[in-house]
């Protein structure tokens, strides 16, 4: 499926065959765009991070690439973490938006495009969002209806309440770079 130029309602865009491809196809002003091939950093803290953050709370799970349906969007966050009653036992795209997000710039993103989806899925619930900057080393962070605040360095970032003090230093450590 090529890039959309012209507009789909989300129920066109949920009937395309090969919207589950990788890397995943989102639905994002109702244009269909493909996400972009992560680098081998991105994908090293994406799983760290994962992992970091399921190994540390049983209130929440962390899930890589959950493609969310938050109407007229159809997001695909680089991680989704989501309270466990609302999980539910139906396999299939999550409906809402999750409770926190977290999206990594990849250096040919526009953040004008990944500030969109956070602020449409912060409008529609999500209560914490992180967009991770690995080239500048900054992490964005939103909470409810303030402004993004920039994090760097030793700041300790904001979790939910479910995570022991996270510093940016320690996220972009799960890079793996040296």
């Amino acid at each position: 499926m090529p890039q959309s130029l012209t507009t789909i309602s989300l129920a066109e865009f949920l009937a395309q065959p090969n919207i589950e491809a990788s890397p995943a196809w989102e639905l994002i002003d109702g244009r269909a765009v493909q996400k972009t091939m992560p680098t081998l950093f991105h994908s090293r803290l994406q799983r760290n991070l994962v992992n970091y953050i399921n190994h540390r709370t049983d209130q929440f799970e962390a899930v890589q690439e959950l493609r969310c349906i938050v109407p007229p969007y159809s997001p695909v966050p680089d991680i989704a973490i989501i309270a466990w009653d609302r999980l539910g036992d139906e396999d299939g795209p999550f409906d809402g938006a999750p409770d926190w997000l977290i999206e990594i710039r990849s250096p040919d993103q526009s953040t004008l495009d990944l500030q969109n989806k956070i602020l449409h899925c912060l409008s529609h619930g999500t209560q914490l969002a992180w967009l991770i900057d690995l080239t500048r080393q900054q992490i964005w962070v939103w909470q409810g209806d303030d402004l993004p605040i920039v994090f760097a360095g030793t700041d300790c970032l904001p979790s939910l309440g479910i995570l022991p003090e996270l510093t940016v230093n320690a996220v972009m450590a799960m890079t793996g770079r040296q």
